[in-house]
């Protein structure tokens, strides 16, 4: 028996291949420069992920250590339900006040290394809460969930071929960012190193989900983002 998690159904209709009501897309901004005027650390909205976490109801812990902060799980992590916890933990990815986004993005990396074939169907229930992280405007947030979408796809090989109906929810934000040139911000290590901005990381993204999207991947990806070459022909 699966137990239906809090966001199962709000999800219905993304997992049918339908759009959203409640979301206004990017497209009709009248500038991506107010995307800078969000602040870092006021969230967006209050998310399923930061109830749970306020009553205590997720199998997660701080571990302090000499060598630096990390989370730790009061369960065996290969025992969790994935179509419970999975969602609940990427819905977190929305979440810009610590320690909400500390615990959210942690414990997303952490299931979908352990995840594997149990990835694939969760799948359905992913797709609203990458939205609505992708359409929050929040430059960290965006930066971070790109980001995942490449640990996603890579973390079963069944994934990528299962993300090509749900393009048209999650690419129409790579279109309107992808010829931008914004900064991901000092607070994200990756940027710091590689100096990523969010247009390259729309093209990375991209690229993986062609790779490993199958045959129909990059019709779909064209389709949605009409600048994107194939990087096969790269």
């Amino acid at each position: 028996m699966v137990v239906k998690g809090p966001l199962q159904c709000m999800q219905q209709n993304i997992a049918n291949g339908e759009r959203a009501n409640d979301t206004k897309p990017i497209g009709e901004d009248k500038s991506l420069l107010n995307i800078n005027k969000f602040s870092l650390n006021k969230s967006l909205r209050k998310t399923s992920f930061r109830l749970y976490f306020d009553r205590g109801d997720l199998p997660i812990k701080m571990e302090y250590m000499c060598g630096g902060d990390k989370i730790g799980w009061t369960i065996d992590i290969d025992k969790l339900d994935y179509n419970f916890y999975l969602p609940l933990f990427f819905d977190g990815l929305s979440e810009t006040e610590h320690p909400y986004k500390t615990y959210a993005r942690q414990g997303v990396y952490d299931l979908l290394i352990a995840g594997g074939e149990k990835i694939h169907s969760a799948i359905p229930q992913l797709i609203l809460p990458l939205k609505s992280a992708l359409n929050t405007k929040n430059l960290e947030v965006i930066c971070t969930t790109l980001k995942i979408i490449q640990q996603l796809v890579l973390s079963s090989d069944s994934v990528g071929p299962a993300l090509v109906p749900f393009y048209r929810q999650l690419l129409p934000m790579f279109n309107a960012y992808k010829v931008k040139n914004l900064n991901c911000g000092d607070e994200i290590d990756y940027s710091q190193k590689n100096n990523l901005n969010v247009g390259d990381l729309i093209d990375e993204t991209l690229q993986v989900l062609e790779l490993h999207g199958g045959e129909d991947a990059f019709i779909n990806i064209k389709y949605m983002v009409p600048t994107y070459e194939s990087c096969y022909l790269n």
